[in-house]
């Protein structure tokens, strides 16, 4: 099935129309149409918050991860930053976390990987669709610039991070925070265990229609991966394999050992960095090239707006499964536009990265050494 044919894309292109519901301050709560689900109309609770300003403003849509819900401080954090924001709820609740007579699938196992449900009822489905029409709500208000609209999602909202920006190609940029494609080659032990009982042709099937690496080769806008060194569930081979895919340019911000989780995902400076760069204009973060390799040193050519202050090589001596992996920093040499460190004994993987004067870091992808 081509992407185009996976979703109606002209109709949530078009689907602008949604209904208070309460709110507070300058953060509404709302309702919006979504796809049916098994049959039934359903309908999307989602916080809607727009700064007062007299100029057109920029736009983020936040999508939670597994486990989360509609978060009203992730919308006001993006409106403090003088961001018109959309945080949805993707598992069929209201605020109350209570769930709507009219919600959509659950957020669990068997609405992600059953053997047997139909596309129009998979929960990727319906997530997309309601990412999709989020989008083009904050698109339809007044004040809002419909060009300046970014997308940023933590853990399976980083995983719909990676399918939208494939799909909807609105979108001035991506942050993916955790998530990546190639789900069956490596991801969370438990996902890969639900994998193994699928039959060949549903695994081929959940390839084509779930999986953000046939997505990704589509996307166009520029987009920043944030992630750890050590995450359980997207991992770093499974993850570079996804950052090669995109056609636009791409960023990297690997933090070793950084925590999975809601906050710890939408914590990092750089995802507002980056995307203040790609919808406001503002001083990019650090950029590192690929890493090439000389006998026992190791270098990356690197280009900053900012004064860089910080080069280092994180790197692991381990094999192995990724998550359990122990990684280790040291400092690295910085000059004349190139950052370099020399390997350590028993380096397996490594990579190179700087930080500017504001605390804003980036890398280059990890090279696994023979």
């Amino acid at each position: 099935m081509a992407i185009e044919q996976n979703w109606n894309i002209d109709q949530l292109f078009n689907d602008t129309a949604f209904r208070e519901i309460g709110g507070e301050g300058g953060l509404k709560k709302i309702h919006y149409a979504n796809e049916p689900y098994l049959g039934k109309e359903t309908e999307v609770f989602a916080y809607l918050g727009v700064p007062d300003s007299d100029i057109p403003v920029p736009g983020m849509v936040c999508v939670h991860g597994g486990g989360g819900k509609a978060f009203a401080e992730w919308v006001e954090m993006w409106v403090d930053r003088g961001y018109a924001a959309i945080a949805m709820d993707l598992s069929g609740r209201g605020d109350d976390g209570k769930r709507l007579v009219n919600g959509g699938p659950e957020q669990g196992p068997d609405e992600k990987f059953s053997n047997d449900v139909e596309w129009e009822d998979m929960w990727t489905y319906h997530a997309i669709a309601a990412v999709i029409r989020g989008h083009s709500i904050l698109r339809g208000i007044d004040g809002v610039d419909a060009d300046r609209i970014g997308v940023t999602g933590i853990s399976w909202g980083g995983y719909l991070t990676c399918v939208v920006s494939g799909v909807d190609d609105r979108f001035a940029c991506a942050v993916p925070v955790y998530g990546c494609g190639f789900l069956q080659d490596n991801s969370a032990e438990g996902w890969m265990r639900l994998f193994e009982q699928m039959s060949p042709e549903r695994r081929a099937w959940w390839h084509d229609h779930c999986d953000p690496s046939v997505y990704l080769s589509q996307a166009k806008m520029p987009m920043m991966f944030v992630t750890g060194t050590n995450d359980f569930a997207y991992p770093l081979d499974s993850l570079q394999k996804s950052y090669q895919l995109p056609k636009s340019s791409v960023s990297l911000c690997i933090r070793l050992e950084m925590a999975h989780g809601h906050q710890p995902g939408w914590k990092p400076e750089e995802i507002g960095l980056f995307v203040d760069h790609c919808c406001r204009g503002g001083e990019g973060l650090p950029q590192i090239g690929e890493m090439a390799r000389d006998g026992d040193v190791v270098s990356a050519k690197m280009v900053s707006e900012r004064e860089i202050v910080l080069g280092e090589l994180i790197y692991t001596c381990d094999t192995g499964f990724w998550p359990e992996r122990k990684w280790h920093s040291v400092e690295g040499q910085i000059g004349n536009g190139v950052v370099s460190s020399k390997l350590p004994n028993g380096c397996r993987v490594c990579y190179l990265a700087v930080e500017d004067d504001r605390g804003a870091y980036a890398n280059a992808p990890h090279l696994e050494l023979v």
